[in-house]
Order: C-alpha cells, then structure tokens, then sequence
C-alpha cells in the first residue's frame, strides 16, 4: 500500500475568510500559495486538469483592494476553490472531461452557483478530473487519466466528481463542486474520506453546468468541514442557512435490507457505533432498493444516451471507449422501458416519502466497502468480483431516484482508508442533515483529515 502522510493541518474556507477580510493574510497571498502547492503536489493524485491562474490571482488582487477600501468582499473572501470540469468559468472551455467539446468557444459566462460564490469573494482556481461526461463512478479518463486517491494513491478515489473529492482530501483545496446524478458527489466523498452533499433536486441551480441525465442531475459541494460545507451551500442555495434543529428531536433511523448486504464488519462495527451515538436502534426497509438501482440506471442511461445521440453518429471514436458504449447502449433502449423505469419512479418516491412521514433522518452506506485498487478496479458483490465503474453506486443510486437531499459523511475503517455514510433526508430538509453530521464530527465519529494545508 503506497501511503501518503503529512503531519501537518488543512486551514478551512471560513477560517481563511476571516483571516483575509481582518486582514491577516491577503487573498493573493492564499491563491498564489494554493497555485503553488497545486503544482507541487498534484502530479501525485492527478486531480486537477487546468489551472486559471491569472484570472485567480487577479480576482484576489481585485479582493484585496475592496478591503483596503473598508469594502466588505464576502463572507468567503480570498477562499479558493476548484469546480468539476463540467462548470462553466468564463474565459474557458468547459470540456466535461472530453476532448470532444475542446473545440467549443469559451464560455461568456460563469455557472450560475460558481457567480454566487465568487460574488462572495470566493475564487474560482482549477478545473477538476472527472468521468467523461460524468459516466462513471472511478474517475478512470482516457483523456485526462486516472484520480488517485489520496490516503492511497494505489487506490481508486471514485467519481464521477473524482477530482473534487481528491483536492480537497489531499488538502490543496478547502471545498470543491461536484455534480450528483446517482452517486457522482456521494462516493468519491466516501472513497476519499471528506464531506459531501447532493441537495434536494431542484433547489440549486444548474445553468451553466454540462447535463448528463436532467431529470437526476444535481450540483453541490464537498468540503473538509460540516461548518465549510454548510457555509458553501447556503452560498449556492442563495439564501441564509436555515436553522439547525436539534439532534435529540430528529427521527433517525437506520436503512435494513439491500443496504445491510454486501458490506464488511469493518465497516458495519462503523455504523453500530453511530447509531448507538445517536440513539436510535430503529431499522426500516425500502422497498424494491434493486429494482430502484434499475430504473435509475434505465434512465440515466436513456437520457445520456438521447443528449449525446448525435454527436455520437459523427464522433463517436473520439469519446472514450467505455464511455462511448455505454451512452451508445442507453441511445438503443427501448422508449417502452424507459416508460415502464418513469411509472415505476413515481411509485417509488411515493414510498420514501412515506417514510420521511416518520423518520426524519435515514442512514446508509454510502459504498460497499473502502475504495478498489487501481490496478484492480472491481468490487465484491453477492459473493462475486464486478466492476467497480458500474457498480460502486449500489448503495447511491437507489435513493437518487427519489430526488431527495442526501449528506456523505466521512467514517474510518480498520484498513486505515475511509468510508462514507449516506444521511438521507426529506425534499429541503438539508438542515436536519447538517444537524446530524455536525454530531458527529463534534463527536469524532465522522471527520475529514485532509493530508496537507494547500496555502
């Protein structure tokens, strides 16, 4: 196992902020420091793909003097951050990880959430690797390579938002975007060891971010704190973060059946140990979680497949080959069967909220077990090796289908690489998540331990 340590500790983005705007650092100085570390250490994770160094360090310099001016630059002033290689920044091309879209004129403007952020002095300083077009759950590119994982660079760090969960596990970077469509933000946090969030659907906007699957995708943030994760989604939600309610009056309950199969001791000894924190020794059943993984991969693979149709016809050797045969599978599906995965959605949302009628709060693991080996990308399921690029999303893509907001949660396991719990909530209840992942960390039982500071 190629282990990668460092003693020392991340500085967060609300900590950076308040450092900046009392001016006891300048943004230049963090950004020029973040570039640097970037170059210095990412050849080891590969988790970055371009970085926007002059415009960066002129948005720092442009921070700097507001605040020399007595001007108040935002509540993430000087913070850097990295985007998923699927969000618009003005002045480049957004190539979702492709080198078919590199021809594309830049973009005018910036992602809608990516101009909320900066708008509040955060700062926009590398594009992130990712699955072509966000088909995949291993960040494995035939393009831009491989994302290792940081606590082991031997190992897979998950996608499709690979990169994102790796610069900030890594440490070069204190949050990033992702985008979620049925595990894309949820397991490279989990493989990766830092703290994720797939919003409800619906409530954070995603002009100026490449589709994949639109009645599924999300976009959201990973951080290396709850408090950084927070703060960066009220950002994004463009309102003020709503009030956290408390642990003790929250319903938690714990997801039995197809998310209790196929998992470790390791890894379920985690879990005991949350929940009796919690106290709650509830368990309850989804109903129909494999034939919900069905439909949601029927429809993702439908609507990737429709989106990228075309262009298909005309470049289809210029995609990547595993993706090029799974988009070109999902065009071929029968309308019939994509009907027949819809009807069956509705059922099935109607069954999770049903449950949230009793229980506030659900948990589940995010991954089957800690992140495959690069050289030996399966995982075991039932008793058997399959791909981990197609199947790392057991435990995610069943609740995807349902559309509600779900908070990856950092865990240790005895191997000494991380896991992640799923906190699964009710459509805009994050609130009660952040509660409940706040717990834990206060507690020790969740935490991101980032390898390095990055400025």
């Amino acid at each position: 196992m190629t282990q990668a340590h460092d003693t020392r500790h991340p500085t967060g983005a609300l900590q950076i902020a308040s450092d900046v705007r009392a001016g006891r650092r300048s943004a230049v100085s963090v950004i020029t420091g973040v570039i640097a570390d970037i170059e210095a250490r990412d050849t080891r994770f590969n988790s970055v793909t371009r970085i926007f160094g002059p415009a960066a360090v002129a948005r720092a310099e442009q921070i700097d003097q507001r605040i020399a001016r007595g001007e108040d630059p935002g509540v993430l002033a000087g913070v850097p951050f990295g985007v998923k290689d699927l969000f618009d920044i003005r002045g480049e091309v957004t190539t979702a990880g492709s080198i078919v879209l590199r021809g594309n004129p830049p973009a005018t403007h910036d992602a809608t959430v990516v101009a909320r952020l900066q708008a509040q002095g955060a700062i926009a300083v590398a594009s992130l690797n990712m699955d072509e077009f966000a088909y995949g759950f291993s960040t494995e590119n035939a393009h831009t390579g491989t994302t290792r994982n940081p606590h082991d660079t031997a190992c897979l760090a998950g996608g499709s938002s690979g990169g994102s969960a790796a610069a900030v596990a890594a440490g070069l970077m204190p949050f990033t975007l992702g985008s979620d469509t049925n595990g894309s933000i949820r397991l490279p946090a989990a493989l990766c060891g830092v703290w994720g969030l797939k919003p409800t659907f619906g409530r954070i906007p995603r002009e100026g971010a490449y589709p994949f699957a639109a009645s599924l995708d999300v976009v959201g943030p990973m951080a290396d704190t709850v408090e950084d994760l927070r703060a960066v989604f009220a950002v994004m939600d463009g309102r003020a973060p709503d009030a956290l309610p408390d642990v003790a009056s929250l319903r938690i309950a714990r997801l039995g059946g197809w998310f209790a199969r196929n998992i470790d001791a390791g890894f379920v000894a985690a879990i005991d140990e949350v929940m009796r924190h919690l106290g709650s020794t509830t368990v309850v059943e989804l109903p129909e979680a494999a034939r919900a993984r069905a439909a949601s991969f029927l429809i993702t693979a439908a609507e990737g497949g429709s989106l990228h149709l075309a262009r298909l016809r005309q470049r289809a050797m210029q995609y990547d080959p595993a993706t090029r045969s799974r988009l070109m599978a999902g065009a071929m599906l029968p309308s019939a069967t994509l009907v027949q995965a819809q009807r069956f959605r509705r059922w099935f949302r109607a069954r999770i909220h049903e449950l949230f009628s009793q229980h506030d709060v659900l948990v589940a693991p995010a991954t089957v077990g800690p992140a495959p080996r690069i050289d030996q990308p399966t995982i075991m399921v039932e008793g058997r090796e399959v791909p981990a690029r197609a199947n790392l999303g057991l435990f995610t893509q069943p609740i995807s289908l349902a559309g509600v907001p779900v908070l990856s949660a950092p865990l240790a396991h005895p191997s000494g690489l991380p896991l992640g719990l799923q906190l699964i909530g009710a459509p805009g209840a994050e609130a009660a998540l952040f509660a409940v992942a706040g717990e834990l960390q206060r507690a020790g039982l969740a935490r991101c331990t980032p390898l390095t500071t990055g400025g």
